[in-house]
């Protein structure tokens, strides 16, 4: 797998792995994860309360969304990125509304924060990544060619036409 190329795609991988790695630990450990996120783990679970099944569907979620990111990543998909910086802002706020209304416990804000400052983050590296790029998205600087890489053959410094679309 390739590194990152841009600042937006640094932020992108990070949150992919954290996300691949705690819906690892979910679903290998889930008394882990919720100890992590200030739930109360009960020596014994009432008939009828599912939070195993939660946590597991919701781990499953975490772990293959940490491989979705990660192939955006890799492609350097900047339409995902995009969307992603709206989305994690919506994620932001319905956490946070969900432990001012105390469905959640206060640690659980963290969570929040996370998707909060992620997105700002990505929204940041976007701005700079566009803003280093220049007119027209043109570098001014050859790239190196990469053995078997196809993208803007024969046209220095031109990428991928992924995000052409808006």
């Amino acid at each position: 797998m390739r590194l990152p190329r841009s600042v937006a795609g640094w932020t992108i991988a990070v949150f992919g792995g954290l996300a691949l790695l705690m819906g690892a630990v979910g679903l290998l450990w889930p008394e882990a994860l919720l100890g992590m996120l200030g739930f109360e783990i009960p020596e014994t679970r009432a008939p009828g309360d599912y939070t195993g099944t939660f946590v597991t569907a919701s781990s499953m979620a975490s772990f293959n969304m940490g491989v979705y990111y990660l192939l955006a990543t890799a492609t350097e998909w900047r339409a995902f990125y995009r969307f992603t910086v709206v989305f994690r802002l919506v994620t932001f706020t319905v956490f946070s509304l969900a432990v001012v209304a105390d469905v959640a416990p206060g640690r659980f804000f963290g969570v929040a924060l996370w998707e909060g400052l992620g997105a700002l983050a990505t929204a940041a590296g976007l701005w700079w990544d566009a803003r280093r790029a220049g007119p027209a998205g043109v570098t001014g600087a050859a790239e190196a060619p990469v053995p078997g890489d196809r993208r803007g053959t024969g046209t220095p410094g031109v990428g991928p036409a992924a995000d052409a679309v808006r």
